[in-house]
């Protein structure tokens, strides 16, 4: 949504000459707008490429002399009126106390007013310097001190801007230089390692899964610099394009503006300081930037909202993002979907789905593969234990560090870890998903609950993936984002899982009748003691709580994955179970990858940087495609990973490639529907804890109280049949 122009009449100035009245019909205004800002192009290296070749003669012309007299009379000053192009719609009444100069073209300038929900201006430009600009149609400019080398699309309105300027050296935030610059001047951005080891370059359209092939693949010098090459070709390294303010965008109340491509109906207010940017947005999915915001060196998606004095320097922010309340963004790349509020957020490579919203709380060098939540006071990143601030933490998806929990670098965390309030002093390497971490009650011990989740919190599970669906508001998705908790990543992650419980089992019944506080594989009580430094780089213990319940819970939701991936593929189709999995013989892979949060088996990541790095993929743009083709074949890669679980659940290996009998199919789907039913009934329980629960009652006068405040307790599930 941009601005609304509400026509007022037309009125001549003293019967001054329009000079020609004949234009073509095609080349009105509604036919005349400057192309290339639909058309997704970032600049013109000339102003004239912006209106096709054969239409520039005809859609500007010289000032008349009564023109020129009118606008003098009004307190314009132009060293070159001749340099004043204007079109035939072209009132010099409503441009009163300006400075030209340079080549300035101005668009269809006419009585009326323009509109932005209750703020309006009338169309003109006023008290404004205009350096070699162009302005479009029915544009409101007033107050704007310095307004150089932009192209301003139509009905845009800007009031009281101290400095609007481009170089002829513009980037736009783009990690690239220009012809005749020096290799030390283009920017890098740093995630994930403070030391500048996984450097990436930003480029108008980058996503966290372009950053990630790029700063988690070092290996490879010829890939790095086919990454190199391929972000620098993307832009044409000519000097001398201009900046852009789109159609319908507001600017008002700024201080300084530069080298910035601003897209359609933006709205900016109040801001600070915005240098080298490129700001995606258009009528549908505006983007906006408030009071106090200073915004250095990047990449804005389209629908993003960045309030309340918010700072970042050399970073993207993806589709739908928001920075809010002082939050600080530096060296990171913020996936779609994200929020982050008053916090410091340094040197990272977040997912989509990242929620951020406490001022005491601090990401510094992570990879946080989405779906993620940091409470208050959570401290994730510290480099005091090691002799330079080269230190990362890798989490999966649905990684959620709780209040007060302070995490160490070098540490890697499984999916859906749930840390519990407490200090963690030592580094933690926890690869068994959907668990609880947290201290003994004297502190003395870690304690890790494989499958916490899914024994006692699942109404949080099936929650947060329906959360993160319906808060996917992108117009414009390059790539399909995965946000159920049981997919081909988790799925590894708790084979893996299972392997790893059953030898820490077996080790610990080899070991049986030993005094538990000896250094080995030992049960304790309620659970398996580890030797020291199997999870935690310490010298304590850790106590692995329930590991056999924990066994259990991994092969139900791997069953329920199963049977589910094949189910959802199956529908609508011809095919049943058994003429599927003849179709497929061949065992499949259990490895994926999280790539910037679509899930795709590994083999066909790796297949990307081997078309990178041998040319086949020869830009960002046939890179993006390859997502859009994994996108396509995801519901077929899915279900033949689901079959391969269901194969290592009957066979205990991962890799066979046995045919399940149509009786063990049928027993499968039998569980499953137990499964489903265990799922409700548990969702609904862990929900209405929260209304049976006393203490919960203690500041309401009574249970109907408690639910105008809340909403009405879960219902009880609806039979499974």
């Amino acid at each position: 949504m941009g601005t609304a122009f509400i026509e007022t009449s037309f009125e001549t100035s003293r019967g001054l000459d329009r000079g020609p009245a004949d234009l073509p019909q095609e080349y009105e205004i509604r036919n005349r707008q400057l192309e290339w800002l639909h058309a997704g192009m970032n600049g013109s290296m000339y102003r004239d490429q912006a209106l096709p070749a054969r239409r520039r003669a005809e859609c500007y012309r010289h000032l008349t002399e009564t023109e020129i007299r009118a606008l003098t009379k009004n307190r314009n000053r132009c060293a070159d009126w001749g340099a004043v192009l204007v079109t035939n719609r072209f009132n010099p009444d409503i441009i009163r106390d300006n400075d030209f100069a340079g080549p300035v073209r101005i668009g269809d300038a006419e009585c009326g007013t323009l509109k932005y929900h209750d703020y309006a201006l009338p169309v003109g430009i006023t008290r404004s310097r205009i350096i070699s600009s162009d302005i479009g149609d029915r544009c409101a400019i007033h107050d704007c001190r310095y307004v150089s080398h932009y192209i301003i699309g139509n009905q845009a309105l800007l009031s009281s801007v101290n400095e609007l300027d481009t170089t002829s050296h513009a980037k736009f935030g783009c990690g690239v230089v220009k012809d005749g610059e020096d290799e030390t001047v283009r920017i890098w951005i740093d995630p994930l390692n403070e030391a500048g080891g996984r450097s990436i370059l930003p480029f108008d359209g980058l996503i966290p899964a372009d950053a990630y092939l790029w700063a988690a693949n070092r290996l490879d010098p010829s890939l790095l610099e086919a990454f190199k090459t391929m972000t620098q070709n993307a832009v044409d390294p000519r000097r001398g394009y201009y900046g852009v303010i789109g159609h319908g965008a507001v600017i008002k109340h700024c201080l300084t503006i530069k080298d910035a491509l601003i897209g359609n109906s933006a709205y900016i207010k109040g801001a600070n300081k915005l240098k080298n940017l490129t700001v995606r947005s258009d009528d549908r999915d505006p983007t906006q930037i408030g009071e106090g915001v200073e915004l250095v060196n990047g990449i804005i998606g389209y629908g993003c909202r960045v309030f309340y004095g918010s700072k970042a320097v050399r970073f993207v922010l993806g589709d739908n993002c928001s920075l809010k309340y002082g939050a600080r963004l530096i060296h990171s790349v913020l996936g779609d979907n994200s929020t982050v509020s008053c916090c410091e957020v340094l040197n990272n490579l977040v997912f989509p789905g990242h929620e951020q919203h406490h001022n005491n709380s601090f990401l510094i060098a992570t990879m946080i593969m989405g779906q993620s939540n940091m409470a208050a006071g959570a401290t994730v990143g510290s480099n005091h234990n090691s002799r330079g601030n080269d230190g990362e933490i890798i989490a999966g998806r649905g990684f959620w560090p709780g209040l007060s929990s302070a995490l160490k670098h070098n540490s890697r965390f499984a999916s859906y870890t749930l840390i519990a309030k407490g200090g963690y002093p030592a580094e933690l390497h926890v690869p068994l998903p959907f668990s609880l971490v947290t201290n003994n009650a004297k502190g003395t011990r870690r304690e890790v609950m494989p499958a916490y989740w899914w024994r006692y919190n699942m109404y949080a599970l099936e929650r947060n993936s329906r959360k993160y669906r319906t808060r996917d508001a992108r117009r414009f998705p390059v790539q399909y984002i995965e946000t159920a908790y049981l997919a081909p990543d988790t799925a590894g992650e708790m084979v893996g899982a299972l392997g790893m419980l059953g030898d820490w089992l077996d080790k610990a019944d080899r070991n049986g009748g030993r005094d538990p506080r000896l250094p080995c594989f030992c049960t304790g009580r309620e659970g398996i003691l580890l030797p020291p430094r199997i999870l935690e780089r310490s010298g304590r213990r850790v106590r692995i709580i329930a590991p056999a319940q924990g066994m259990a819970a991994y092969r139900e939701m791997l069953l329920h994955y199963g049977v589910t991936a094949i189910i959802d593929f199956l529908a609508g189709g011809s095919r049943d179970f058994l003429s599927f999995q003849a179709a497929h013989p061949q065992a499949r892979s259990l490895e994926w990858e999280n790539l910037g949060g679509q899930l795709v088996p590994a083999a066909k990541v790796e297949a990307v940087r081997r078309g990178v790095r041998e040319g086949t993929l020869g830009s960002w743009e046939a890179v993006h495609e390859q997502y859009r083709i994994f996108q396509g074949e995801y519901a077929l890669d899915k279900a033949l990973n689901g079959l391969q679980v269901l194969r290592f659940l009957h066979t205990g290996a991962a890799d066979s490639d046995s045919a399940l009998t149509a009786g063990q199919w049928e027993e499968d789907l039998r569980r499953d529907q137990e499964i489903r039913r265990y799922i409700a009934e548990e969702a609904v329980k862990t929900k209405r804890k929260d209304y049976q629960d006393p203490f919960r009652l203690l500041t309401y006068r009574n249970e109907r109280e408690q639910e105008l405040v809340l909403g009405p307790p879960p219902s009880p599930p609806p039979a499974v049949s």
